[in-house]
């Protein structure tokens, strides 16, 4: 019916055409063919606040201007071509069109070293490491402490160039998967290293364990912290889509609760009600089990992002990208060809592995030589390395006003590490025979509990500032500390274990004491 709003035909409510066509897929109303199933999009969810003016006085002016502007340009041959005239292949993002086939290895080089941002570009400075850990492992592999620096350095530029080479290659696809990858790409190095870490001796479970809910705070209360803080410093107040804070918070919640489940069942049954080998047993099968469903909860949140929902966040996203204030400059960088970003996403990973394998080798000497703790290992140093590329991608982000696009990053490599990273780990353990059971230390598992309640909260109001990223970075940096004096697992008295058993009554009372003090945070969170 001509004149009829879709959402008319549908029984919703009539909405207001707010521009002209060439605005109405931002703004304003948009028909769509008969018979053809709808997608969420962004005024679906609030259609009353697309024209709404930001909170720092933008009233989203420029933002209209820019997207009539950005209108699909076309060659005297009716190829669709970008802002710099390169005919735009086919499931290709404009701005990530190269204008180049195959593989030019000097193109490759200037454009793999200008990274993404400025800070990225730095990294690259740090690539004699990656040389002198190879170099330190094969020929002076006696001087241990300069294995384990030499490859903890080293891993930075490797993780930078995993980082930058997905983003090269998400150009190449479709936007919301695009950033998908991206986060996943961002996820192989942690991967990587849970992979060495149980295949090498036996399985390191206590850094394994601890690297796990290392990564989810290094990520929620660092990397956030440090984007609303940054983000703070050149943006009065930065604003997001409260699709993005939301799915990402209530995502967390369903995985911390897959997470410590296991861990309150251990604690709660290890006085001696059952016997050790029984408790065991059963709390392997509640991890492979809470595996496997935080897995399925995973697909489940890929198919809502990249299918059912994608029009949602494309509008998000899209929207984000206009808000970049250098967004010119980037515009007019060189970007790398489909093959060049795969060739250095190989590179990338190849060296990334070896900095893996030999940095874990190293870890038995740290603990036992230097008495760095499981704990500080695995929830500060090992999480910071692995993820160093991508937080400086995410407040790269933040810097430029694009705080839905940071969110992602940092919300998305949570996710992924509580539910894609921790299952694949646990399922090949399992295959291996090295059962890694969800027994987390209750320090841990509290810390992450009361680590998704504070950032739930500062999520909340779709609002950040410098001073919530500030708070971040200290509840972080007491984290930290913490770890520091934390003993390790095997150490009698003092602090409770999850692995510490049936220890003496003193021991134990700690442990029901802060057994109830997990259950007590698990009821927060539900709540919360």
């Amino acid at each position: 019916m001509d004149g009829v709003h879709p959402q008319i035909e549908n029984g919703g409510p009539p909405q207001q055409n707010y521009g002209p066509p060439s605005q109405q897929g931002y703004g304003g109303t948009k028909q769509r063919k008969p018979g053809r199933a709808k997608v969420f999009t962004r005024k679906d969810a609030h259609p009353d606040t697309i024209e709404a003016p930001y909170s720092n006085g933008y009233d989203g002016s420029r933002e209209k201007q820019t997207k009539e502007k950005e209108l699909p340009r076309y060659n005297d041959n009716g190829q669709k071509i970008n802002h710099a005239g390169h005919v735009v292949h086919p499931w290709v993002q404009p701005d990530g069109e190269s204008g180049r086939k195959g593989f030019n290895p000097l193109k490759f080089v200037q454009i793999c070293y200008r990274s993404t941002s400025t800070a990225s570009k730095w990294t690259n400075i740090l690539w004699p490491f990656t040389i002198a850990a190879m170099v330190m492992h094969f020929g002076f592999p006696q001087h241990q402490l300069w294995v384990f620096i030499t490859c903890y350095i080293g891993m930075v530029p490797a993780a930078n160039l995993v980082g930058f080479g997905g983003q090269e290659l998400a150009r190449k696809i479709p936007k919301v998967l695009g950033v998908i990858l991206e986060t996943t790409f961002g996820s192989i190095v942690e991967i990587i290293l849970f992979m060495v870490l149980i295949s090498t001796n036996g399985g390191n479970f206590a850094v394994i364990r601890a690297a796990i809910l290392g990564s989810i705070l290094a990520n929620l209360l660092f990397c956030l912290g440090m984007c609303f803080f940054v983000g703070g410093i050149f943006h009065p107040q930065q604003t997001f889509h409260e699709a993005i804070s939301e799915v990402g918070s209530n995502l967390m919640l369903v995985a911390a609760v897959g997470l410590v489940i296991p861990t309150i069942y251990y604690t709660s049954l290890s006085g001696g009600r059952v016997t050790p080998e029984r408790l065991t047993m059963e709390t392997a099968r509640i991890s492979r089990a809470a595996a496997i469903i935080l897995l399925v909860a995973f697909f489940v949140y890929v198919w809502f992002q990249s299918r059912s929902h994608h029009g949602l966040y494309e509008d998000i996203l899209e929207a984000d990208e206009e808000r970049d204030h250098d967004r010119h400059k980037d515009l007019a960088k060189a970007k790398l060809t489909a093959t060049e970003a795969i060739i250095a996403v190989l590179i990338a990973l190849t060296f990334v592995s070896f900095m893996a394998v030999f940095l874990v080798q190293q870890i038995d000497f740290m603990v036992a030589e230097r008495h760095l703790s499981d704990a500080f290992i695995g929830l500060i140093l090992i999480p910071l390395v692995e993820k160093a590329a991508e937080h400086l991608t995410a407040v790269d982000e933040a810097y430029d006003n694009q705080m839905n696009f940071a969110l992602s990053h940092v919300l998305g490599a949570s996710i992924q590490t509580a539910l894609l990273n921790t299952p694949l780990v646990i399922l090949v353990g399992w295959g291996l025979g090295r059962d890694l059971l969800l027994n987390f230390e209750l320090f841990d598992a509290v810390v992450l509990i009361l680590a998704i309640i504070v950032v739930g909260n500062f999520l909340r109001d779709e609002k950040s500032d410098y001073l919530e990223g500030a708070l971040c970075v200290m509840v972080y940096i007491l984290i930290a500390v913490t770890a520091w004096y934390y003993p390790n697992p095997e150490l009698e008295g003092g602090t409770s274990s999850a692995e510490a058993g049936t220890g003496s009554g003193t021991a134990e009372a700690v442990q029901h004491a802060t057994a109830n003090v997990a259950r007590e945070a698990v009821r927060m969170l539900i709540k919360g």
